[in-house]
């Protein structure tokens, strides 16, 4: 696509804030809204242990999606809140981010409500990958890959009869997913990975090479970004929301080893 990703290191960029993260202080109060009806309408209702039982049993698709893989009925709770607390809550940040430094035509169309609630609960699914799998140190063989590649829909199916509107739900669902197709769960010939979704599975992976796992060393700010680059070029991702990353890493994540002008 004609971008020079050195360049982009050392794009300049406006100050951001970067405060996706939920409120810890049950006492604060935001104008006229406290912290009880805060949580009482943010997608963290949708992750209590009681919650996710009512969807299992609610929703037969679960159970089906399961047994496809042969794995138990099984709530990891200490692996989600792990989760929520920690990648969740980082792509939070980065998608906020990544809007912040979008061009004005461009974020004018972000419905920012729809990733935010997406980033926090788009791997909520996982909660029912099996431990041995989520957490294999190692790479996965091709049984285990499509394993991990279900925790997308069971996301999706957890959440499916909830109030969550249906531009979330779709986020959540196809956050793996691109502009080419080429991701997973399947689609067809009419799914477009708009901008939402791109700005969702950009902080996804970006969130996702940085962070330390227990099968991967974190990956450098460089690193990272240039592994999705190839995702630009390739015409997953469109380049001025991958500029945006950009700017958004060089405000967050500057060292004196990876400063770029």
């Amino acid at each position: 696509m004609g971008l020079d990703v050195t360049r982009l290191y050392g794009a300049g960029s406006t100050y951001l804030n970067p405060g996706y993260n939920y409120p810890k202080n049950s006492s604060v109060k935001f104008g006229e809204l406290s912290a009880d009806t805060f949580e009482s309408t943010s997608p963290k209702r949708y992750t209590s242990e009681f919650t996710l039982n009512k969807a299992i049993e609610s929703n037969p698709k679960i159970k089906a999606i399961l047994a496809e893989i042969n794995a138990p009925v099984k709530l990891n709770m200490k692996e989600l809140n792990e989760l929520l607390i920690g990648h969740a809550a980082d792509v939070q940040n980065v998608a906020y981010g990544i809007i912040e430094n979008l061009p004005f035509s461009l974020k004018n169309k972000v419905n920012a409500k729809a990733i935010n609630d997406a980033a926090y609960l788009h791997d909520l699914g996982k909660v029912l990958i099996p431990q041995e799998v989520l957490n294999k140190n190692g790479k996965l063989n091709e049984q285990e890959t499509k394993i991990m590649h279900r925790h997308s829909e069971l996301s999706y199916e957890l959440l499916k009869n909830t109030n969550i509107d249906k531009t979330t739900l779709n986020l959540i669902r196809n956050h793996h997913q691109n502009a080419k197709r080429s991701g997973y769960p399947f689609v067809d010939n009419s799914f477009n990975a708009d901008l939402n979704l791109q700005i969702l599975s950009m902080a996804d992976k970006y969130s996702a090479l940085r962070e330390k796992r227990v099968y991967k060393e974190p990956m450098s700010k460089k690193q990272a970004l240039t592994i999705i680059y190839k995702d630009v070029k390739d015409g997953k991702l469109h380049p001025f929301v991958f500029k945006a990353l950009v700017d958004y890493a060089n405000i967050t994540e500057v060292t004196d080893s990876e400063l770029y002008v």
